[in-house]
């Protein structure tokens, strides 16, 4: 195994100032009624009430962290609603810093673009991770962009050979390989959480959720050799005790650990 790896996963919610901007309408309606208002358009149209990326505001982006000192489990969320630049930006410094291997589940065809989107609103610099071999030649064999090269790995569209009828959801292959699972929400539960007030829980939610992703990881490390089966088990143990040592703090993690199978 080669370190740093760096997992992530994000929370959106609609954009509702984006809706505003691009459907101009009745400046008094609240965030519920505009973005309300767009459901029922698409829908009297037989369109999906799915937003598009580009209008899919990031409100959490949660790591897992591996490198030679450890494990580590961090957040960059937008607390104020005025911060979205902010955290994507961050993200992409700690890319610029460390070059670790990107790992996620979906984020090819969710996570990824939707920060390029943003980004690009936000004027977002990630000078790394566009490097497609223009700085460092390295790069033009194995860089973050391409499907097919590692630096950035999707576990899912791995594992279903890059078709997407073949696709398994996290939450079914977490649970059916002895691990917890999404715990206390699912990603269409975000949004009314947020209008509750609940940052904290979503971002208790998605750092669960890319504790999952680290952990498929680690089993398709095992399945591919990059990890024996004592190596393996010490990284799994790590995890174990990476969490306990975090309950103090984050309560959240008990509630996962104890759900563990």
């Amino acid at each position: 195994m080669a370190w740093p790896v760096l997992v992530f996963d994000i929370e959106t919610i609609p954009d509702i100032a984006g809706l505003r901007s691009l459907n101009p309408g009745d400046e008094a309606q609240s965030e519920e009624q505009v973005h309300a208002a767009w459901v029922q358009a698409r829908k009297d149209k037989g369109q999906s009430d799915f937003l598009p990326l580009y209008l899919q505001r990031v409100l959490v982006i949660s790591c897992v962290f591996r490198n030679a000192e450890g494990l580590r489990v961090h957040s960059f969320t937008d607390r104020d609603g005025v911060s979205e630049g902010k955290v994507i930006q961050t993200f992409f410094n700690a890319i610029e810093k460390h070059t670790p291997q990107l790992v996620s589940w979906n984020g090819g065809g969710f996570d990824l673009p939707v920060l390029h989107y943003r980004g690009l609103r936000h004027g977002v610099v990630a000078d790394k991770y566009w490097d497609m071999g223009d700085d460092d030649r390295e790069f033009k064999w194995n860089n973050y962009i391409a499907r097919y090269h590692h630096r950035h790995l999707d576990l899912m569209d791995l594992l279903a050979m890059y078709t997407p009828k073949n696709n398994a959801p996290l939450d079914a292959m977490a649970k059916l390989c002895g691990f917890p699972g999404k715990l206390g929400m699912d990603g269409s539960q975000v949004y009314a959480q947020y209008l509750q007030g609940k940052t904290a829980d979503i971002q208790n939610y998605c750092e669960t959720d890319v504790m999952n992703t680290y952990l498929m990881y680690c089993r398709y490390q095992k399945m591919r050799g990059g990890f024996a089966d004592k190596e393996y088990d010490a990284e799994i143990e790590l995890v174990l005790t990476s969490l306990h040592d975090l309950v103090p703090h984050a309560p959240h993690w008990q509630e996962y650990l104890d759900a563990w199978v």
